[in-house]
């Protein structure tokens, strides 16, 4: 299996992925457009999990990325996301890499977690940064200083990398007043072979918890929706969240498609899926 790091784009779908991020043509490799694409990258393409729910084969290698993302109108998780972006990144001639990070969110945040979580690593002008555009609900929606450990902007919630022992970093999120750790992860270097074992953990592991789960996120200017198995919500910046409990398959798909924009693949065996997950 080909990394999605290790290939190039080729040139229909570089540009195809261009347009879906609003350029005609490749930008220059600075920080203005590394925020412009992952500002967007999270509004265009959504995270998903349908493969998942479905239990079927989820592979990284850049052309089933390319085939799924940008073909067939689907979203993905992080290595999906994570990985076309490093690759798009890498072809506009950003310093880019991947690295691995344990998932803490809902959890203890000094939890011992797998390594489950792909992220960008981006150098300009001498500065690193963290690039992010498939970490669900929270997906960071710009890039973050690495080096900083104030509070940062970004176009949703504002976040903090704080430090944890000589060698980690540990990410999170303000959600009104409380800042909710995320993820952490170090900067070691990361093998094809590590991101090839995390994901057929997160897809086929039998405690992985995304194994039978539907979860889908997508960012706009000021909101972001979720949808988590039967509960879809969409959560506005400085307001209280609207949440309501899906019916069944059939809203499920239908809200899928209409607020998600998603193109789905073979809708029976998907609401045979969803109405098993209802009923476990």
């Amino acid at each position: 299996m080909s990394p999605p790091i290790e290939s190039a784009l080729p040139p229909d779908d570089l540009q195809r992925y261009l347009r879906r991020l609003g350029h005609e043509h490749p930008p220059a490799p600075t920080l203005d457009t590394l925020r412009e694409l992952q500002r967007r990258h999270s509004a265009q393409f959504v995270f998903e999990t349908v493969a998942n729910l479905l239990r079927a084969p989820i592979p990284i290698d850049l052309p089933s990325l390319r085939r799924k993302l940008l073909h067939e109108g689907r979203g993905g998780y992080c290595y999906e996301l994570n990985g076309l972006f490093l690759a798009l990144l890498r072809q506009l001639g950003f310093q880019a890499r991947g690295l691995t990070g344990r998932v803490l969110m809902g959890g203890p945040e000094d939890a011992v977690t797998a390594r489950t979580h792909m992220v960008v690593l981006v150098e300009i002008d001498g500065e690193r940064y963290i690039a992010d555009v498939g970490f669900g609900g929270m997906v960071p929606t710009g890039p973050l200083q690495l080096d900083e450990r104030g509070e940062q902007a970004t176009p949703h919630e504002p976040y903090r990398l704080d430090r944890r022992g000589a060698d980690q970093y540990l990410l999170r999120a303000k959600v009104g007043e409380e800042w909710r750790a995320l993820y952490a992860f170090d900067l070691a270097p990361q093998e094809a072979i590590d991101y090839v074992v995390g994901n057929w953990y997160v897809s086929a592991h039998p405690q992985s918890p995304f194994r039978d789960q539907l979860f889908v996120a997508r960012t706009g200017p000021g909101w972001r929706k979720t949808l988590n198995n039967g509960s879809y919500a969409v959560h506005r910046l400085g307001q209280p969240s609207e949440r309501r409990a899906l019916a069944g398959a059939d809203e499920t798909i239908a809200v899928l498609r209409q607020e998600f924009g998603l193109r789905l693949p073979d809708e029976a065996a998907l609401r045979a899926a969803i109405e098993r997950r209802r009923a476990a």
